[in-house]
């Protein structure tokens, strides 16, 4: 029986994939779980497995196309099969992976934005939230070109409809935005607007730290950077704050009972957020060597679904880029999240003198829906003693 291949939902912000190359060409054997194709999504690229085995009998799809998720891309069948149904039946059901599974997405290749009236009688393509602020701010929506999935029209085009028409733009080229560009921008739109945010700064010494991450150089195989004492500072915190560990689902306030942070990766076209699982439960020397290999694969974007989904807390660091202090936008399901600038030399005054030092300004965002301003200055408060107090990064009687 011929298996249908399509372009997977391979995680849950995904709406569309690049189909960045065939391995197979058609004519070729292919057997259950081999890769079919490279398929970027908006976080990593991955290889397409087929589901069944057979004879990859027809390409729909070619390199380089972007086509939303469900659309069929592909069919495997026997050698004189007759494939005629598999390649206009219409599927019922959105996939998960690969080949074999059923979409409700029509059997076509990735469609250029258009206008709403573009085609007359067509119905429009249009969110939820987009066709309630619509609605809401008489905008009429033949106006509009989508720029979704599809054509499909999004809140964000509903915005941009009511800013004032530009008088003269400036030249230059215009670059199309890639997979993992439009993720970071549905991400952060679905998150500031809707998400109330508010902000706590902390300065914190750091001398004590830097001292301490110096030690290992000369005493320990494994040498933690200073993201590394950050998130085991973190994980001490939140075990002893957990109330800050916590989603907001709408209904209730979920307490999460591991404590996985994200860590924020720049890559070249956006950034990725590689995931430590368990941290409370991990040991410095851990969370070292497990962030190390993390970061690499980031930057390769080689990692998998489950490794970058899912944080319950985050940490941002600038320091390395000299940015002193700055905001961090929350990404649900995070009820919280802390941005850290550089350490820097800075005039401290002790016992009426002024000395050298080395601080950090850090700072936590928190949605206001799940957490107080008292809840998360506690979290601050202890986050920053443990800094200034390292040795409480190693268990006890551990040095470094």
């Amino acid at each position: 029986m011929a298996s249908r291949v399509v372009m997977p939902k391979l995680t849950d912000t995904m709406e569309e994939g690049v189909l960045l190359a065939w391995k197979k060409r058609e004519g070729d054997p292919v057997q259950a779980g081999e890769a079919l194709a490279e398929i970027e999504t908006d976080k990593a690229i991955m290889d397409l497995e087929a589901f069944a085995s057979g004879i990859l009998r027809k390409i729909l799809v070619q390199d380089g196309a972007t086509v939303m998720s469900g659309t069929l891309i592909g069919v495997i069948g026997g050698a004189d099969e007759d494939i005629t149904s598999a390649l206009t039946d219409r599927i019922t059901a959105a996939p998960s992976a690969g080949g074999g599974t059923k979409t409700s997405a029509p059997p076509a290749a990735g469609l250029a934005p258009t206008s709403p009236t573009s085609l007359q009688g067509a119905r429009v393509m249009i969110s939820p939230r987009a066709k309630a602020l619509a609605a809401d701010r008489g905008i009429d929506l033949s106006t509009i070109i989508g720029t979704g999935p599809g054509g499909r029209i999004v809140e964000v085009d509903v915005v941009n409809a009511q800013a004032p028409p530009t008088q003269m733009l400036p030249d230059g080229t215009d670059q199309p935005l890639s997979q993992m560009r439009k993720a970071i921008a549905r991400a952060t739109t679905q998150s500031k607007a809707p998400v109330p945010h508010f902000y706590l700064t902390s300065e914190i010494d750091m001398e004590q730290a830097e001292r301490f991450r110096d030690q290992f150089k000369h005493n320990r195989t494994t040498h933690p950077s200073v993201t590394d004492l950050l998130i085991k500072a973190a994980a001490i915190a939140l075990t002893r704050h957990p109330e800050i560990n916590v989603s907001f689902t709408g209904q209730a306030i979920r307490r999460h009972v591991r404590i996985d942070i994200g860590i924020a990766v720049g890559i070249e076209d956006g950034l990725i957020t590689p995931v430590i699982r368990n941290c409370g439960a991990k040991s410095l020397d851990d969370i070292a060597t497990e962030s190390r290999t993390l970061i690499d694969r980031a930057r390769d974007k080689r990692l998998q679904p489950q490794e970058y989904s899912d944080a319950t807390f985050s940490i941002s660091n600038l320091g390395m880029f000299d940015v002193e202090n700055f905001i961090a936008v929350l990404i649900p399901p995070q009820a919280a999240s802390i941005a850290v600038g550089a350490i820097r030399d800075a005039p401290v005054v002790k016992d009426g003198t002024v000395k050298a030092g080395r601080r950090m300004k850090v700072t936590l965002s928190c949605d206001h829906r799940a957490l107080d301003g008292v809840q998360g200055a506690g979290f601050l408060k202890e986050f920053k003693r443990i800094l200034e107090h390292p040795s409480e990064l190693l268990p006890p009687k551990e040095t470094p």
